[in-house]
């Protein structure tokens, strides 16, 4: 029988230097594609994905994610009385419900693994999901209810996958592949930003995961590694090493590295130009400045 994903972590404990100024008093999480902040979007795709615990991997000046994802009946109240009902539900109708999210400190930047493991005692012993803000997907269906599916299918550990460019292998955790469908691939390695001369392939993980609880015990025992910090990557290559079933899904759908400037920018097109209230505007004005 295969466990259901309840829960999903959120690691949003990182400084966010590459947008400074702009991060430097607000979470890069909360920066807004569109008109919802990144953090939104991941939490909307975990409840398409039947997720039902909501658990955020904070740190110092956190706060306004929290209050982010609390009531706010100042602002409830006057919507109300000024009769503006859509605004009311764009503020009221994604929250999750009490008791859904819980918060915990990561009080060392110490790297993703480190982040993730901060939430051993919140998940216990059952799989969960990792999403990660930054990077934002555009796709039909959510990617990490793809990933849910893949995990029904395969019973084991999942992450998203997708291709990219060769030079580029170095910014990321690269699979190392035993068979491919096309689809699904089953994995016998893998390995955090490796030179592009020595990358087994160039099919990278991107910031969902499925994992199994035992991953717990290999971030327990797992050193620092590359940039000095606790590598997830290095707990997940233990852990495929321990013969748990592995496989990285290539998800339909367009992902948008949001921890770069350009990325976020091309979020915010992309994302707007979906919305029929807005995508004729944004066609004009960007042909104003490429025409």
């Amino acid at each position: 029988m295969v466990q259901h994903v309840r829960k999903a972590v959120f690691p949003v404990g990182g400084l966010g230097t590459r947008f400074l100024p702009a991060t430097k008093a607000m979470p890069k999480e909360m920066l807004p594609v569109v008109d919802k902040p990144l953090i939104q979007y991941a939490v909307e795709e975990a409840q398409a994905a039947g997720i039902e615990e909501f658990i955020f991997v904070t740190g110092r000046s956190k706060t306004a994610i929290e209050d982010h994802f609390d009531r706010s009946y100042e602002l409830e109240d006057t919507l109300r009385e000024r009769n503006k009902a859509l605004q009311l539900d764009q503020v009221t109708s994604w929250l999750p419900k009490a008791g859904q999210i819980a918060y915990t400190r990561q009080q060392e930047p110490l790297g993703l693994g480190h982040a993730v493991l901060c939430a051993k005692n919140l998940i216990g012993r059952e799989p969960f999901a990792v999403l990660l803000a930054d990077d934002l997907i555009l796709s039909q269906k959510p990617c990490l209810k793809q990933m849910v599916e893949a995990h029904e299918e395969t019973r084991g550990n999942v992450v998203a996958a997708m291709e990219v460019p060769h030079e580029h292998t170095n910014r990321y955790g690269v699979l190392d592949i035993a068979k491919d469908d096309g689809r699904l691939v089953s994995i016998k390695g893998v390995v955090e930003k490796p030179h592009p001369s020595k990358a087994p392939s160039n099919l990278s993980i991107i910031g969902r995961y499925i994992l199994q609880p035992e991953v717990f015990d290999y971030l327990e025992r797992t050193e620092r590694g590359a940039g000095n910090e606790i590598q997830l990557t290095d707990a997940l290559a233990m852990l495929i090493a321990g013969d748990h079933p592995f496989h990285g899904l290539r998800f339909e759908g367009q992902r948008f590295d949001c921890g770069d400037k350009v990325g976020w920018l091309e979020a915010n097109i992309a994302f707007a130009l979906t919305r029929p209230e807005m995508a004729a505007d944004v066609r004009s004005i960007l042909d104003s400045y490429c025409g």
